[in-house]
């Protein structure tokens, strides 16, 4: 049973709002977001505070407010060796920060690195490797103050350089995957070996919530320059050296990793358990098979396991299921630069893209997936249809209109009608195309080939990637339409920024040079993401990112299919604190046996 399906009562009922009031009673001009330098300051943030910070980035949610609902646990003992099934991926390629792209990575690396911040189960950001912080008047400068006596695993001593390294590593485009996470932060500078200073364009809620945190933000997940030069790059992506609970001391691709405890982690109370080893699993049926018989204790990776066997697992009493509402999407990508989807010039009115055949066969798609049906399915009920890649889990961002309004709704005449202007009446012509995805969105694939087939009459082949070579074709524009999407955090930058610019880090990043863009460029869209990544007032900065989201799904920069939602499965022997459960993770160093 989901935590957060347990019902409320008033008065709890009463405590959300009064929060969700609160965390939005500010003036949007002032700098500091109606809280004081010493409430902004460190080393943990107030929950008051920190709703605050979500309400003024726009990204607080329902899920930040509701209660936290403990699970008995058995009688606990520290140690042990905790066996986890990492779901959906036949090779964990890499746990380098500044290369990762996948929640499936960055769920380990969250154990084997630290952050200069963050965040418990309640989303309050916490000072992890940084023991304390200030803020200057006008919230462009931030001061750290970092533990003392912190120790790689190499034995290194860490200090102010090691988090100057990582700013100017995670800056260069050339090795950082995310290098637009710090387009707002201009200098990082080591006052001493142990005070470090941040200076922002501007100021900006998310510093703390998500720039700094160690796994969600990804830039500044702090690395060990030492490590990276003796090593290289290929060689720390497998067995990264950092600072965190656990350190990696086996790591093969194809054959999974192996963490044990960090004997010096600055936390002696950390982490409880002395051994986990993650084993890829690509497969629905064989993960299933593993935690049943116990050869697996817990399940983490992309999606977590298989929503068709959600219902059977509930039903074990052997077994914990957590089930939370996603905070991604899914899509359809049909490849632009191939026919029969071909859009030269995104920048167009809709009414003079409508003229085009291209963009009449993408829209046609797009209307024809018959998303309610989808997510019977192959789904089985549950998640959301999607028309964009803002999700009901963004809360204050989710346009509610937008499925009844978008050019993409759901049409199954309209798309007809469109794919005979196109030239294909009733099929007739269409091109034999393939729809590729990673190895476990088999049976979502060959849902939405039957579903084209039943509404459009074109038949459409289904083939299936490893998640790494799937995800390479993807960033290098090498297929005819693609299932793929998004798995991040509650921040819409994860849904417009990483997406839907022209420069975003997945729009065919490795694409060949004579591709003008990848799956989508559109100037209004870039300008406007660009501008709300820094818009201090929330109602401006959702206007700012619905209007981006009405572009791309208008303008067909996917054709949106749903929103998943997000699962865990662990063995009744394991006993996972709720207070530790941070909604995306799998952070392990409170976890204990029994």
């Amino acid at each position: 049973m989901s935590r957060r399906d347990d019902s409320l009562t008033d008065a709890q009922l009463a405590k959300m709002r009064a929060e969700w009031d609160d965390a939005h009673d500010f003036d949007p001009r002032d700098p500091l977001f109606g809280l004081t330098r010493e409430e902004l300051g460190g080393p943990k943030l107030s929950r008051r505070a920190a709703l605050r910070l979500f309400a003024a980035a726009g990204t607080l949610t329902a899920a930040h407010l509701v209660p936290s609902f403990g699970i008995p646990n058995a009688r606990a003992q520290s140690g042990g060796h905790l066996r986890c099934g990492w779901a959906n991926v036949g090779e964990i390629s890499t746990l380098d920060p500044a290369k990762m792209n996948q929640v499936l990575q960055f769920q380990i690396t969250s154990n084997v690195l630290s952050g200069l911040m963050h965040l418990d189960a309640q989303f309050v950001p916490y000072g992890d490797i940084a023991e304390n912080w200030t803020i200057s008047p006008d919230g462009k400068e931030y001061v750290f103050k970092l533990r003392e006596g912190v120790k790689f695993h190499n034995g290194d001593a860490f200090t102010a350089k090691d988090v100057v390294f990582t700013y100017n590593r995670s800056k260069n485009k050339d090795i950082s995957f995310h290098y637009r996470v710090l387009d707002n932060v201009l200098a990082c500078e080591a006052l001493n070996d142990y005070e470090v200073k941040l200076v922002l364009g501007q100021p900006q809620a998310s510093l703390l919530t998500k720039t700094l945190q160690r796994s969600f933000g990804r830039a500044m997940t702090i690395v060990s320059e030492r490590a990276l030069k003796e090593m290289g790059d290929a060689a720390y992506g497998l067995r990264p050296v950092g600072t965190g609970p656990f350190k990696v001391t086996f790591h093969e691709l194809g054959q999974g990793v192996i963490l044990e405890r960090n004997a010096d982690f600055w936390d002696p109370e950390r982490p409880k358990l002395d051994k986990v080893t993650i084993k890829p699993i690509a497969d629905a049926e064989p993960m299933a098979a593993a935690i049943e018989a116990g050869d697996v204790d817990l399940i983490g990776g992309q999606g977590g396991i298989a929503l068709e066997l959600l219902d059977r697992f509930e039903q074990n009493a052997d077994l914990t299921v957590v089930t939370t509402p996603g905070a991604g999407f899914e899509a359809v990508w049909m490849n632009p630069h191939r026919e029969p989807f071909v859009v030269s010039d995104f920048n167009k009115p809709v009414e003079e893209l409508l003229k085009e055949k291209g963009f009449k066969v993408r829209l046609a798609i797009a209307k024809a997936l018959d998303r309610e049906r989808f997510l019977k399915q192959a789904s089985f009920g549950r998640g959301a249809p999607s028309y964009g890649s803002i999700n009901q889990a963004m809360g204050f961002f989710f346009d509610k209109k937008l499925g009844e309004e978008s050019m993409q709704r759901d049409d199954v005449e309209a798309a007809r009608k469109l794919l005979a202007e196109a030239g294909y009446p009733n099929g007739e012509g269409f091109p034999k195309l393939t729809i590729s995805a990673s190895t476990q969105n088999r049976r979502n694939l060959q849902v939405i080939a039957n579903n084209l087939k039943r509404s459009l009459n074109i038949d459409i082949d289904v083939a299936t990637r490893e998640g790494t070579v799937s995800l390479e074709e993807f960033l290098s524009m090498n297929f005819d339409m693609k299932l793929l999407g998004s798995g991040g955090d509650y921040d819409p930058d994860d849904a417009v920024v990483d997406w839907m610019q022209t420069a975003s880090k997945f729009n065919g990043r490795k694409r060949d040079p004579s591709m003008k863009f990848g799956y989508f460029s559109e100037k209004r869209a870039d300008e406007l993401i660009e501008a709300q990544q820094f818009e201090v007032d929330p109602a401006k900065r959702k206007a700012m990112v619905q209007e981006a989201n009405r572009i791309t799904s208008d303008k067909v920069a996917a054709a949106f299919l749903y929103h998943p939602v997000d699962r865990m499965v662990f063995r009744k022997n394991v006993n996972y604190p709720d207070s530790a459960r941070v909604p995306g993770l799998v952070d392990m160093d409170q976890i204990t046996l029994s």
